[in-house]
């Protein structure tokens, strides 16, 4: 059984959210199996006044609509046509910011994680195989079946898709500039991606100097 994390977690500012992000679970409770994965990696955009973040200058759209809504709820949009995102809306009504996230460690469901991302059994997958199951924001989602139509503006509070705490062992959490927003100016030098230190399903290593 595991214990949600209340709405008050995710109305705190968003920075503070990321960063407690990182070792709490996602979790997906059908009525036959959950898909668990330990939160190793996460994004914090920070609306209005962030160049990176889709809700910037105030920008309001049919796409974006659920980052304006209560914290707490899921904002999962789609990227390059294929791949599904999946955020966490943090602060409150109208402050449009969330918290992407980025990796997880699979911790139960591996078959159904493998058939969704492989269509092979677990067991029949090869090491690098086994890090690529969801070592990435697109890879996580496909991983535990997460898609724009089902699941944006989804509430996290439910019993299907839900964030919840754990009390697994996690190493140091780090900071370092986010990751593919090049062209967001000055934007893309904030320290606001939060990952666990030597965690192996970290979608991307580390500069040597973030450490």
């Amino acid at each position: 059984m595991y214990e949600k994390i209340p709405r008050t977690f995710f109305q705190q500012p968003t920075l503070k959210v990321a960063a407690s992000l990182v070792g709490k679970l996602l979790v997906i409770q059908g009525d036959m199996e959950k898909i668990v994965g330990k939160i190793v990696e996460v994004e914090a955009y920070k609306g209005p006044d962030d160049r990176a973040a889709h809700t910037y200058g105030g920008r309001r759209t049919t796409r974006n609509e659920a980052m304006f809504g209560e914290a707490g709820h899921a904002y999962v949009y789609i990227i390059y046509g294929i791949h599904h995102c999946i955020n966490c809306v943090t602060v409150g009504p109208d402050y449009p910011e969330g918290v992407l996230l980025r990796a997880v460690e699979p911790l139960e469901g591996l078959e159904t994680m493998a058939q969704n991302r492989f269509q092979q059994p677990y067991e029949s997958l090869t090491n690098q195989q086994r890090l690529q199951l969801t070592n990435g924001p697109g890879k996580l989602s496909q991983a535990f079946g997460i898609t724009k139509h089902a699941y944006n503006g989804h509430d996290l509070q439910s019993d299907t898709l839900f964030i919840a705490d754990s009390d697994r062992h996690t190493h140091p959490v780090l900071t370092s500039p986010r990751i593919g927003i090049d062209s967001s100016g000055e934007a893309k030098h904030y320290p606001w991606r939060f990952y666990e230190k030597n965690q192996i399903y970290v979608s991307k290593a580390p500069k040597p100097n973030d450490e």
